[in-house]
């Protein structure tokens, strides 16, 4: 597949995604509207930066006031799962992809454009990640805008139930997978029950989101590499990545 191929393969695939974002991202811009900051502030933060609890904890922060570098350590701790899955997708790269294509696929990632993006059969190109993101962040940034402007007036129930179709979305990442693979199935229930754990257990509970997850994702990553390790003789035959 060609490179123009690729990328509007990706952007057919950020259809949903985009979907979903533009209803969770209307709630997001109410946020940013009630910490003072104007819409066309909220719709240009939701294009620079692909994280939705990373925004909110932003927005959030602002609102009461908080220092540089509190806004600064915040974000890192929010965000830093996204370290974990641009490794996990460097690892589906061909060799020959510039450091620059690597650089940009760093920044499109966020939960769901990995999980399309991972979930591919073989090698992965770049351009099928920015295909997704472009069309996904039409959605977010277009949600975030429509919130800040108009967000108040729509009724809090609506709003809850549109933020629901993120989380139905996201799941249907992983689903057909789990259900063709028995150890990929058995792993997606202990992350739920141990996410669940994590959130009840003293002490872990206090610790904050984004580092529960990261100890998790590291935990059970490295317990299934090791008691279920990947063939790679046995992977499908990959796409060839054309120029």
């Amino acid at each position: 597949m060609t490179k123009r191929q690729w990328f509007a393969k990706g952007m057919k695939a950020g259809i949903p995604i985009s979907l979903g974002y533009f209803a969770v991202a209307i709630a997001l811009g109410i946020a940013a509207r009630n910490a003072g900051i104007t819409s066309l502030q909220a719709a240009l933060t939701s294009l620079l930066i692909n994280a939705s609890a990373g925004e909110y904890v932003g927005f959030s922060l602002i609102a009461v006031g908080a220092s540089y570098v509190e806004v600064t350590l915040m974000e890192a701790v929010a965000n830093a799962r996204y370290l974990l899955m641009s490794a996990s997708l460097s690892q589906k790269l061909d060799e020959n992809v510039k450091w620059w294509e690597r650089l940009l696929l760093g920044f499109t990632v966020t939960d769901e454009i990995f999980g399309v993006s991972v979930s591919l059969v073989g090698r992965l190109s770049p351009y099928f990640t920015y295909g997704t993101f472009v069309v996904a962040t039409m959605g977010w940034t277009g949600g975030t805008l429509v919130g800040a402007l108009l967000g108040n007036i729509l009724p809090a129930r609506l709003l809850s139930a549109l933020a629901v179709g993120l989380y139905g979305m996201f799941i249907s990442v992983f689903i057909p997978e789990a259900k063709k693979n028995k150890i990929v199935a058995a792993l997606v229930a202990i992350s739920f029950a141990a996410s669940y754990a994590f959130e009840k257990l003293p002490f872990i509970r206090d610790v904050s989101s984004g580092i529960r997850i990261i100890i998790l994702t590291v935990i059970i990553s490295l317990a299934a590499a090791i008691l279920f390790p990947v063939d790679r003789a046995d992977k499908p035959k990959e796409e060839k990545n054309d120029a």
